[in-house]
């Protein structure tokens, strides 16, 4: 989806995906070259309005990596809420943030970011129009990558060292 809001300091609610291996001989995340960006980067865009962040991961998950949520675990804080009333829980992200836009330094994206796990390859591949190039990176290339930015190397990293073993993976069909 295009960008919603196109004038100077406005914000688009994005969602990003950080999706880790860990069938191989040590943990390593999935980042595939962004097509437009050229750079090393999760997976994720922009939610549309009719659809919620979780629903906005799942579908960018699919069109992005090619795993489907019944591939991959969540990682979720072990301590969360599990029920409020009739409200629906969404997963707790890693983190929501604000950022400059890629693109455009005085456009924003504010973004929920989650963590997930697969232990093999998906069965299927990204969509015919997302990037192809997805590459595997082990804790210590991600910290000396050059081809990504700042902030998906601070999460990437977050991850490795915060989440991966303290976190509990449950399956995505938990939340709607």
């Amino acid at each position: 989806m295009p960008h919603i809001h196109t004038n100077p300091g406005q914000h688009d609610h994005t969602v990003s995906i950080y999706l880790f291996r860990t069938d191989l001989d040590e943990p390593k995340v999935l980042l595939h070259l962004h097509r437009k960006a050229g750079i090393y980067a999760q997976f994720g865009g922009h939610i549309e309005l009719d659809e919620t962040p979780w629903q906005a991961a799942t579908h960018e998950l699919e069109e992005e990596a090619g795993y489907k949520l019944s591939e991959v675990q969540l990682l979720q804080p072990f301590e969360r809420m599990t029920s409020i009333g009739s409200a629906v829980i969404h997963p707790q992200p890693v983190v929501h943030i604000t950022m400059n836009s890629f693109f455009d330094q005085t456009h924003f994206h504010t973004d929920v970011v989650y963590a997930m796990t697969a232990n093999r390859p998906p069965k299927e591949n990204p969509a015919e129009n997302e990037s192809a190039e997805l590459r595997l990176f082990t804790r210590d290339e991600i910290a000396n990558l050059e081809n990504t930015d700042e902030i998906t190397r601070s999460i990437a990293l977050y991850i490795f060292d915060n989440c991966l073993e303290k976190w509990t993976p449950v399956a995505p069909s938990e939340f709607k």
